[in-house]
């Protein structure tokens, strides 16, 4: 739910924007965006303050022994095999999803003749699903990761086939009910792995990193998923026209399959790496 935050917040972002674009310009777009950016920290602030979080705290003790007195050493978050690869199976199974939060719009105003604010919202519609399913295939994956936590390997691979297998297809067809049908689909499973994957990422690093571990594969999404799927998509399109590009960019979710059948084998030399840090997840049983 966390992670798809982004997601409902661009859900805002493309269809006022869309819509303020037309009547406006597209200069108070970006005004617009930069306004209520300002006005989300003010509320931030004002609402999110160190005694409403002391309230809240959740103690967590560990059994004894367990965990290693001091911080663990930043390099242990590159060299467990498992987590290594659940960064760059998190990373490109992004790279799909953020393909539809930044050309969903132009696909609907060139082939479906919408005019820009309505493409706008109804690109809007599809970032929605893709916040939705992401939250609702975390659920899942919490689920069936109770008694097996490596299920929750199997969980992100399932998402990202069914995304594969969706979009890729849903693309390829001409446009009406079934391509939107097919791609809604596509689009609600196309960032499901993220839960699963920061879920790998939390169990297989040590608590005093942890953080410094969401960050490193918060980067590793923005580099090879948010910051380079738009861009290759820009480059393909050039050459074999949008739809062309759209159709051959869930193929990366091959990689991250792979990527992520890698993580689920090392998982128990992760879980021993872990070990020699100091620290074994209490739910690895």
């Amino acid at each position: 739910a966390f992670m798809a935050g982004g997601s409902f917040g661009s859900v805002l972002g493309v269809a006022l924007g869309g819509i303020i674009a037309v009547h406006l310009g597209w200069r108070w777009s970006f005004m617009a965006m930069a306004v209520l950016g300002l006005l989300l920290v003010a509320l931030f602030k004002a609402f999110v303050t160190e005694n409403k979080l002391a309230e809240h705290a959740v103690d967590t003790p560990t059994k004894a022994g367990t965990e290693s007195a001091g911080r663990a050493k930043l390099s242990s978050l590159f060299t467990n095999p498992a987590v290594l690869f659940a960064y760059i199976g998190g990373g490109l199974q992004m790279f799909t999803a953020a393909i539809l939060l930044a050309w969903m719009p132009s696909f609907f105003n060139r082939y479906y003749d919408l005019a820009p604010d309505k493409a706008a919202g109804a690109a809007a519609l599809i970032v929605l699903l893709v916040g939705t399913g992401m939250v609702v295939c975390g659920i899942v994956t919490d689920r069936v990761g109770r008694s097996d936590i490596t299920r929750k390997w199997l969980s992100g691979i399932v998402f990202c086939a069914i995304s594969l297998v969706s979009l890729t297809v849903g693309f390829g067809l001409s446009t009406g009910t079934a391509q939107l049908v097919l791609i809604g689909i596509g689009a609600f499973f196309s960032a499901g792995a993220s839960g699963p994957i920061a879920a790998m990422v939390a169990n297989l690093t040590h608590s005093s990193v942890r953080a410094s571990a969401m960050g490193t594969l918060t980067v590793a999404n923005n580099l090879l998923g948010l910051a380079l799927g738009p861009f290759v998509i820009g480059i393909l399109a050039d050459h074999v026209g949008l739809r062309g590009a759209l159709q051959l960019a869930p193929l990366v979710y091959f990689v991250a399959i792979v990527a992520m059948f890698a993580g689920k084998s090392l998982h128990p030399l992760g879980l021993r790496k872990l070990a020699a840090v100091g620290v074994v997840p209490a739910e690895t049983h």
